[in-house]
């Protein structure tokens, strides 16, 4: 086990930069998930920690020693990538052992360790198989019993569910919860899945654009996100955000105009006449017969115990995603009006960042 710690890195290529300076510190232990949207360069920042791109500037330590211009293999860690990359002429045991005998760790010792990690992955009845002969789920498994066969002080993974089905990537999930838990390994994790970010994560990096948008738990970033980069990455169904103009400002916060003419209120301290984006979660808000957002309903979602009302024009500004209890019978067209508490508003200014809450 060990911390990693970033200081100013970044990537060029070129006069292109996709990742600028970035500082991150990542504890012993830990599991960091990653998180942003393609070519935000979550996985270039992977590959720098990992040592198979070479940094523009700045430094990485593992464990307090310094490796930004060490070798990967020197380096104490393993990377799970999302294409398995298997051997298939090799069986699961000999996949798994590779490491080992590259390193010359001697025949009785790599059997012990392939048969101990082969155990805690549920792979001991699976030995004797080829890759070709496994399941995705399975040779995925396989994938990370190889990484972390060497026990590295840092386990490194690069979007390793983006191949599998739904219900194989939930199972999964679980395997990845189940094996930070008995390893105690820092995991470092790249997704563009905030699903599973959100679920597998102590601490979750939002990343946009080459930068790193807000770093914290989870719920934290659900709660209170930094950025609209954070608001649209964290929250499933998103959260709802359109167009608003600060009306007016005292001491409990501000009134907003949205473009239909309608007014709403939040716990948010700006300035009478600041352009926002207003945002809102559907699970936020509550039935009001005379609440501001409104529509006709144009597409219903049940799912099981909740169901998701999608009022207006698709696409059009105003747009909202409303939570409703599973029981709810709703008609196509029918016409729906929510309102909500002012300290569940978001507001975000022009320049993206989170206007500030006032405290409760």
């Amino acid at each position: 086990m060990a911390s990693v710690a970033i200081a100013g890195l970044s990537k060029r290529f070129g006069t292109t930069t996709v990742l600028a300076p970035t500082d991150l510190s990542i504890e012993d232990g830990e599991f960091v998930v990653i998180v942003g949207p393609s070519g935000c360069g979550k996985s270039t920042l992977l590959r720098l920690i990992a040592g198979l791109e070479e940094p523009s500037t700045g430094s990485i330590a593992i464990g307090g020693r310094d490796v930004t211009h060490a070798a990967p293999a020197d380096r104490g860690l393993a990377m799970v990538f999302q294409s398995y990359a298997l051997y298939p002429h090799l069986t699961v045991a000999e996949n798994i052992a590779f490491p080992l005998k590259v390193a010359k760790r001697p025949g009785a010792d790599i059997a012990a360790r392939v048969a101990a990690v082969a155990e805690s992955l549920d792979l001991t009845t699976l030995l004797a198989r080829r890759p070709g002969a496994l399941s995705g789920g399975q040779r995925q498994r396989v994938s990370i019993a190889r990484a972390i066969v060497r026990e590295p002080q840092v386990l490194l993974l690069d979007e390793p569910l983006s191949n599998l089905d739904a219900e194989l990537r939930v199972r999964m999930r679980h395997e990845f919860a189940r094996l930070h838990a008995r390893l105690a390994t820092t995991m470092i994790y790249v997704t563009h899945d905030q699903l599973e970010a959100m679920t597998l994560a102590n601490r979750i990096v939002v990343m946009s654009e080459g930068r790193i948008e807000q770093v914290g738990a989870p719920l934290d970033l659900y709660a209170a996100p930094a950025t609209l980069h954070v608001a649209r990455a964290i929250g499933s169904p998103g959260m709802n955000l359109m167009p608003a103009m600060i009306e007016e400002a005292d001491a409990d916060g501000v009134t907003v105009r949205l473009p239909d003419g309608h007014a709403v209120r939040a716990s948010v301290a700006g300035a009478a006449g600041t352009t926002v984006m207003l945002g809102v979660r559907p699970e936020h808000l509550v039935p009001d017969a005379a609440g501001p957002f409104a529509g006709p309903v144009e597409l219903f979602e049940r799912l099981g115990p909740l169901s998701f009302a999608h009022l207006g024009a698709r696409g059009a500004i105003g747009t909202v995603v409303a939570q409703l209890p599973g029981d709810r019978r709703v008609t196509l067209g029918e016409t729906l009006a929510f309102g909500i508490a002012p300290d569940r508003v978001h507001l975000f200014g022009p320049d993206g960042r989170a206007l500030p809450r006032l405290p409760a």
